[in-house]
């Protein structure tokens, strides 16, 4: 949510903060979330692992970064060639949001994945994650939209967001290589 609130300003000077803006900005999230549970679902079902889960994460913090270096080019090229206000706005947002939205949106289903040891208890294990992951959204968009944006430029922010998502999968992965070794050392009596 907190990247999303940052495509308004990012979208705003060039296109304004209509309701054509703000409708393409949730669009693409939206059909990009989308995708991005589909996908998310599928690849979890392939010898799942904390290494893919984490390699998901750095890969959605690759793939958010080029946000803060290319946007304005993208912007003017999309300004220069699209009158229309909608369907500029919402040409730019694909070209900025979609690929790295999908790649976030992998990671609840792939959670899901990795939380659910028995079949009876997973509806309850997605209840509690999509709970987690609502009250993270929610309070993301207050931190965001109330604190960040005041304090912070949107390339700030979106570097944050870029070096949490890496930091989260490095961890991921290093959890991985500890179990795994764990699981290789023969205990002795």
């Amino acid at each position: 949510m907190g990247v999303e609130l940052l495509g308004g300003r990012i979208l705003a000077p060039y296109f304004g903060s209509s309701v054509h803006v703000w409708g393409s900005i949730i669009t693409v999230f939206m059909l990009s979330l989308s995708l991005g549970y589909l996908f998310g679902g599928r690849l979890s079902l392939h010898q799942p692992s904390l290494q893919k889960y984490g390699r998901i994460f750095l890969f959605a913090g690759i793939t958010l970064l080029p946000l803060a270096y290319f946007a304005i080019p993208i912007l003017d090229f999309v300004f220069d060639n699209i009158e229309d206000t909608r369907y500029g706005s919402l040409t730019a947002s694909m070209l900025l949001f979609f690929v790295p939205t999908i790649i976030l949106g992998m990671i609840s289903p792939y959670s899901v994945r990795l939380l659910v040891t028995n079949e009876a208890e997973s509806g309850h294990i997605a209840g509690v994650l999509y709970f987690v992951s609502t009250l993270g959204s929610a309070l993301g968009t207050l931190a965001t939209s109330f604190y960040l944006v005041l304090w912070f430029e949107v390339n700030t922010i979106i570097f944050t967001f870029c070096l949490l998502l890496i930091a989260l999968g490095l961890v991921a992965m290093l959890v991985n290589k500890m179990e795994v070794k764990d699981a290789k050392v023969p205990l002795q009596s």
